[in-house]
């Protein structure tokens, strides 16, 4: 079956987590990835726990579908066949601290003057202007930075980063939409572009309503749990055993939660009538809602819920997660079988086109594992050739 990004070939230097992020993106949609890595080292995370069989888990979850190519580009002979490289692929990703490139003699001005239909990415911490630009830059660094965690946590409580890496995958989606808005582009006029994507800039762009709020109100947004800050009732409660989410996110949601609770006579008082009045009366209003929710398990209000057609779900650990029949449903945990490793099950592609779906083609390359195959098929090196260029040491 044809992949949606089949034909477009990608050189990918990037390491850790949101270049290859965005690259797997593209990868898992048919494109061809050529992940370029350090001789001897490889990326970063091929160190990072937990190890199967010598192989890291978390390099593993982040670059199925790629094939790994070494080469030294400290090396005049391998800026050369970097350089060469470039001749023959659309795309190049790189998520160094910006200037790293340019003393290489390999930044995207230098470049496409080789192929003047280059898309090359830059994904950093900053982006490749202004102040910071030259500042390091991990996740929590951005999420602090952002804002983002400023507004998450408990009420009241210290402020706490979230718990997933959401600087660096926010950027990693970030770059392989403008690196597809830049195929756009390529396709319609035959010019390359440079795609800069800052994970601050990332971080900004997710803040959602938190900046609207400030700029109409004023107010600076605070943690505030798991409530919704313009909409209520929107959070977690706790139930019999466990705890559950409910979602009544306009008036007539909150006229079936009522009728559902058994607390009907809450609809007409005047002071909850509107989604405006329950906010600015939450705090007498969430023990009324908390005190039917006690009484019974999360699975019965799911049923309750569910058939009045209120929005609601339990809160579901990692484990709870991968086994959720609607998560399995739609393919969402896949196992794939590494050479070394084994059996690994990781999230699946959530893009899901009807004409051209994305797949799982191959596990995460051993590094270097395709280095002679890639030289052999892109440039039609001989054994002999190719014995010849690694007596030089750039692989």
């Amino acid at each position: 079956m044809t992949l949606a990004l089949e034909g477009i070939r990608i050189l990918d230097l990037t390491r850790v987590l949101a270049g290859p992020y965005a690259t797997m993106i593209l990868a898992d949609l048919g494109a061809e990835v050529i992940k370029l890595e350090m001789p001897g080292h490889g990326d970063d995370a091929r160190a990072f726990p937990p190890h199967v069989a010598g192989e890291s888990a978390y390099f593993m979850s982040l670059n199925r579908n790629k094939r790994s190519m070494t080469l030294n580009l400290k090396q005049e002979a391998g800026k050369q066949l970097f350089r060469d490289l470039i001749k023959k692929v659309d795309v190049v990703v790189e998520n160094f601290r910006p200037g790293t490139m340019k003393r290489l003699g390999l930044d995207y001005d230098s470049l496409k003057t080789i192929n003047p239909g280059l898309i090359y990415a830059a994904a950093s911490g900053f982006g490749q202007t202004g102040p910071y630009r030259q500042r390091a830059a991990y996740d929590a660094i951005v999420q602090a930075m952002g804002g983002v965690m400023s507004i998450t946590g408990p009420a009241g409580g210290p402020t706490t980063r979230i718990g997933t890496s959401m600087g660096d995958i926010t950027a990693g989606m970030f770059t392989a939409i403008g690196i597809l808005a830049a195929l756009r582009y390529r396709d319609q006029t035959g010019q390359g572009q440079m795609v800069d994507v800052s994970m601050l800039d990332s971080q900004v762009a997710i803040l959602e309503n938190a900046i609207a709020r400030y700029a109409v109100t004023g107010t600076i947004p605070e943690p505030i749990g798991n409530r919704h800050p313009s909409i209520v009732p929107f959070e977690s409660f706790a139930t019999a055993d466990s705890q559950i989410m409910i979602a009544a996110g306009n008036d007539v949601l909150w006229t079936k939660l009522c009728e559902a609770l058994g607390i009907e006579d809450l609809v007409d008082n005047p002071l909850y009538e509107s989604n405006e009045l329950r906010i600015d009366n939450y705090v007498k209003l969430r023990p009324l809602l908390a005190a039917p929710i006690l009484t019974k398990t999360t699975k019965e209000w799911q049923t309750i819920l569910d058939n009045a057609g209120v929005p609601n779900g339990p809160i579901n650990n990692v484990a709870q997660v991968m086994q959720d029949p609607q998560v399995q449903a739609r393919e969402m945990i896949i196992p794939v079988n590494h050479p070394s490793a084994g059996i690994l099950n990781m999230p699946g592609i959530p893009i899901k086109l009807s004409e051209t779906p994305g797949s799982i083609r191959q596990p995460a390359p051993l590094l270097g594992q395709h280095t002679d195959e890639i030289l052999a098929n892109i440039f039609g090196y001989s054994p002999e050739e190719i014995g010849a260029l690694k007596a030089n040491d750039i692989f």
